[in-house]
């Protein structure tokens, strides 16, 4: 008898991601989590644009909310517990709208701007309450230079030793050597003296 054992299923593949302006951006200023929650910080990145330029979605969701927030526009991808968040942004699309990595959800707004007199897009990320750095995404990891050609690694010169110094009249140890051959010596006469005398009749 052949019993058929069905292998678990995948898990469902991450959703891609992209940029959300094209061509790829300029970096202005980077994600700064604060040690607090209510501290300052800097909860997302600049991307430099041009005022009118389309902005993309930069992953597949739903927008779950498109409208001013303190006088600029902000556009919200919900996919999950993620949210990509966007401003200052002229939506295009209204909430409830689904939609994928790289589709024009609005158009960038100088009004509001980090980065005035410049056009930037303030690009966030939040995991259920969390601030993450959208950068994240991308896959972007820290980059460690390294030499081309591999070289062994010079071994560590032995320690020189400095050769010992001869002894000199007026140093101390001089001194104390001298006076202990000299006991030695008038302890040796002694002795012998003492031993010329014992043979004496």
């Amino acid at each position: 008898m052949t019993i058929a054992v069905l292998a678990p299923a995948p898990p469902p593949a991450a959703p891609t991601s992209g940029w959300p302006l094209d061509p790829r951006p300029e970096i202005v200023r980077g994600f700064e989590l604060p040690p607090k929650p209510w501290l300052p910080g800097h909860r997302g990145v600049d991307l430099a644009g041009r005022p009118g330029q389309a902005v993309l979605a930069a992953t597949p969701g739903t927008i779950t909310y498109a409208g001013p927030v303190a006088g600029r526009g902000v556009v919200t991808i919900t996919y999950g517990a993620r949210r990509t968040t966007y401003e200052p942004v002229v939506a295009e699309v209204p909430v409830g709208t689904s939609v994928r990595t790289g589709t024009v959800i609005g158009r960038l707004s100088t009004v509001g701007s980090h980065c005035l007199p410049r056009a930037c897009l303030h690009w966030g990320l939040l995991q259920a309450k969390q601030y993450l750095d959208p950068l994240t995404l991308l896959g972007s990891r820290p980059v460690r230079l390294l030499p081309l050609t591999a070289q062994p690694t010079p071994a560590a010169a032995p320690p020189t030793v400095a050769p010992a110094e001869p002894a000199r009249i007026g140093d101390a140890t001089y001194r104390n050597r001298r006076a202990a051959k000299l006991v030695i010596a008038a302890t040796g006469a002694l002795a012998l003296a003492a031993g010329l005398l014992a043979r004496r009749p």
